[in-house]
């Protein structure tokens, strides 16, 4: 079981938690949302609970909560600009079964 980042995402993750001077990570998780199901969640991981999953990636640590890892496990996370004003998180999840047509949410 594992999540991990690519080089760009940890690169970037890394550089966020150092500005913003405080974190442990990142936390991904889901939520049930949209017309498929679920949505991600991220967000910095400031702490680490007990029913949570760790993983490290290139240096930075990737936060699960238990619930949500049935439905992410596997999945690799990247961070690419595809322009000057447009960069963010892209999500290659191998459980997704079906993803609505504006790419807001997913089932497995």
């Amino acid at each position: 079981m594992a999540v991990t980042l690519t080089d760009s995402a940890a690169s970037h993750v890394s550089n966020m938690l150092t500005k913003r001077g405080h974190g442990v990570g990142l936390r991904i998780g889901t939520k049930k949302s949209g017309c498929t199901g679920f949505a991600y969640v991220v967000d910095y991981a400031d702490d680490v609970g007990d029913e949570d999953q760790v993983f490290e990636s290139h240096g930075v640590k990737v936060v699960v909560d238990s619930n949500s890892l049935g439905q992410i496990d596997g999945m690799e996370i990247d961070f690419v600009k595809s322009s000057l004003l447009n960069e963010g998180f892209e999500f290659r999840n191998p459980n997704i079964k079906d993803q609505c047509g504006c790419g807001e949410s997913f089932s497995v």
